[in-house]
């Protein structure tokens, strides 16, 4: 009878391979942002410090990376999350989480058409970090209903529809700020009645 091989634990990666894959992330971001999705792979490469091998080991191909890029934003924003509720009050923690979300409008905007433009609607393959950002907005709330800050009716994701909105019919160059003005409004609007 043979012998069963079992199969050898996944190995974490090392730490220069994810410092190599974050710098990638980063700076593929700035390029998709700029470039859209014809950015040079192999210019991502050169300005992020690492050669293109590397990079195709870490992407094996454009898609992957556009991908990688913006689940990464999706991620950082959940995360933002926690930092915010342990360092801040609950108004100010859900106010800078607001302004963080804004600013990744802006780069789901301009990365996002490059996406669909690749592999078509790719919300199926985001809807876990869509779920993560959820799940952060629905804590920060929490907190601001629980410490009085906020309305105790106040849907949460009435607050992310209020900004998209913002940046959907955006015809201008300055929806951000125009966004940013908003989410001002918002917190006020979110006050309970006194």
């Amino acid at each position: 009878m043979a012998k069963k091989r079992s199969q050898p634990a996944a190995r974490r990666p090392r730490a220069d391979a994810l410092r190599n894959r974050e710098r990638i992330l980063e700076v593929a971001k700035e390029a998709f942002t700029r470039l859209g999705a014809k950015a040079s792979l192999d210019e991502i490469a050169k300005e992020s410090g690492v050669g293109p091998g590397t990079l195709y080991r870490h992407f094996p191909a454009r898609a992957e990376l556009l991908y990688a890029v913006y689940r990464s934003e999706l991620e950082k924003l959940a995360a933002a999350e926690r930092k915010f509720a342990e360092t801040m009050p609950p108004l100010e923690a859900l106010r800078a989480w607001l302004l963080l979300f804004v600013d990744g409008i802006a780069t789901k905007q301009l990365i996002a058409p490059a996406v669909n433009a690749l592999v078509g609607d790719p919300k199926k393959v985001f809807e876990a970090s869509y779920a993560q950002v959820q799940e952060a907005l629905r804590a920060l709330v929490k907190r601001a209903v629980r410490s009085g800050d906020i309305r105790k009716d106040l849907d949460p994701l009435d607050l992310l529809r209020a900004l998209v909105g913002v940046a959907n019919v955006a015809a201008s160059p300055d929806w951000q700020q125009s966004a940013k003005r908003l989410v001002d409004i918002l917190i006020t609007g979110s006050r309970p009645p006194k």
